[in-house]
């Protein structure tokens, strides 16, 4: 496959690697509704945020929409969108490393951006999520007028380009149809289904050899087969099935070229596939989305927000309620702000101050009830909440090491997700952090047996070895397989570890940033 190569390349695309893991602190003055609510507001540079997560979201984000800068030589107050072409890049290539990372399986992730580096971004996304995950460039509508004193071309469109982390697996929901859409539908033959459309029986594209070619004779005495380089769209079976239930249309006369009646019924339950032209009728315009910033803070100058409607839509067709999204270029916060009134759990990331004062004011209006916006087309009428954090200092030193007043849940996180590389979902309560792969881990740090003597409760002896089973035991009954113990150190010999089927791992020396 070709890749991209620029001046700072090799660099770039290691550098996630010297990204240190840092800790989220959270800032309940600025946090807002339901202390128990899973949405984050983050606070700081996107890439240590990216970093910060992994251990405890790596694989569990759904849809990740961001709107990074568009590096078009101008100035914008909240973002140096002013990047020489290798300094975009550079910011770009470890950021959506750290993104891929955080994906589900069956997640997708969708990025808006412009001609001057849409197809650049293209290219490093076939690289980084694979070329056959690439789903659509999507081709939104952003301006509904055309620009008169344009010197060339009136521009009025983005592009939205989405990739799938396993597109094999990525199953998108379809859009509700249109009025305009079911105007096409009649029923000339007063059909028990009701309204109908005459589709081909066939696809223009040369059969493969798996697909043998057939003849068909209908009930009316109608001989036909596929025309030749086409493939047929139903097997033999399934077109007997639909002639004898008077699904098979001939013309008025009867002298038409068969086709399948495709009934408005069965697609009314199904929905109509998402086109990758969106016009601002169906997914908002710039000047929609200015007047929603303004609605939450009159004096809010953001030059590109995007509408309420275009996240909408994307997060319709990408997501169920429940579901977690997250976008690390919050900017305004409309992915949050739609995200919170769809239902579904988010994480936002911004770097700048509007975080402060743009974002979390923004977010703690929907949480009372706010109307502008998907407001009233989803029935929003408030409630939930978010909490604030700002990026703490790293969780490992300098060598790599962890630091000595980590607390337990932070360091259970890192432990877990060193060993699997999946993030820990335990509460912090156990020193059984779970099982993966048939070996289970634990941990003794800060009197998680509630021993916090230097040689107590943190220490691998026969005792708390015995807690430690207790511990399995109480989560995992049946288990009966290999541990690895991670404590400040172990008074048990290498004879007694391994008849035990124990792996014992210092810290915080054995504790390493996975890099």
């Amino acid at each position: 496959m070709p890749i991209l190569h620029w001046l700072t390349r090799d660099d770039d695309t290691r550098a996630v690697r010297s990204v240190p893991y840092r800790l989220l602190q959270e800032d309940p003055s600025h946090s807002c509704g339901d202390a128990d609510a899973a949405n984050m507001l983050i606070q700081g540079d996107n890439l240590e945020a990216l970093k910060a997560l992994l251990p405890f979201y790596a694989g569990q984000v759904k849809c990740i929409y961001i709107d990074p800068p568009y590096n078009t030589r101008s100035a914008f107050q909240h973002y140096d969108d002013n990047l020489e072409h290798t300094q975009w890049l550079a910011m770009m290539w470890p950021r959506l490393e750290l993104l891929r990372d955080l994906l589900a399986e069956d997640g997708s992730i969708w990025v808006s951006i412009d001609d001057n580096e849409g197809h650049y971004l293209k290219v490093i996304m076939d690289e980084v999520f694979g070329r056959s995950n690439f789903i659509a460039n999507v081709v939104w509508q952003k301006k509904y007028t055309v620009a008169n004193d344009a010197k060339y071309l009136a521009e009025n469109h983005d592009h939205i380009i989405a990739f799938a982390l396993n597109k094999g697996i990525w199953n998108p929901n379809r859009l509700a149809r249109s009025e305009e859409m079911d105007s096409r539908y009649r029923n000339p033959d007063n059909h028990p289904k009701g309204p109908w459309k005459a589709t081909p029986l066939y696809a223009k594209r040369t059969p493969s050899e798996k697909e043998k070619a057939f003849k068909i004779t209908f009930k009316n005495g109608v001989e036909w087969c596929p025309p030749k380089g086409t493939t047929p769209r139903f097997p033999y079976e399934t077109l007997r099935r639909m002639d004898d239930n008077d699904e098979i249309w001939f013309g008025a006369d009867g002298n038409a070229s068969p086709s399948r009646k495709t009934f408005l019924s069965e697609l009314k339950i199904s929905g109509a596939p998402a086109p990758t032209l969106w016009l601002h009728a169906d997914a908002g315009h710039n000047h929609e989305a200015r007047e929603e910033a303004k609605a939450f803070r009159a004096d809010t100058n953001f030059d590109t927000p995007k509408p309420e409607r275009l996240l909408q839509r994307i997060l319709h067709i990408a997501t169920n309620p429940g579901d977690l999204v997250l976008d690390s270029f919050l900017g305004s916060g409309t992915t949050a702000a739609v995200a919170h009134k769809m239902g579904r759990r988010y994480i936002g990331i911004e770097m700048g101050e509007h975080a402060v004062t743009h974002c979390a004011p923004r977010l703690s209006k929907v949480i009372a009830g706010e109307q502008g916006g998907i407001s009233q087309s989803v029935g929003w009428q408030g409630g939930g909440g978010f909490r604030f954090y700002r990026l703490g200092p790293p969780v490992f030193d300098e060598n790599g090491h962890i630091r000595g007043d980590i607390r337990f849940p932070t360091l259970a996180a890192h432990v877990w997700f060193s060993e699997t590389n999946t993030p820990w979902s335990g509460r912090g309560k156990s020193p059984c952090l779970g099982i993966h792969g048939g070996r289970a881990y634990a941990l003794l740090y800060n009197g998680i047996l509630g021993d916090r003597r230097p040689d107590g409760g943190n220490v691998l002896t026969r005792s708390t070895l015995q807690l430690i089973r207790e511990a399995i035991a109480k989560k995992h009954p049946a288990f009966d397989g290999p541990v690895t113990v991670y404590g400040e150190q172990s008074r048990l010999g290498a004879a007694s570890l391994e008849r035990e089927g124990i792996t014992f791992k210092q810290t915080p020396y054995d504790v390493k940033a996975r890099r």
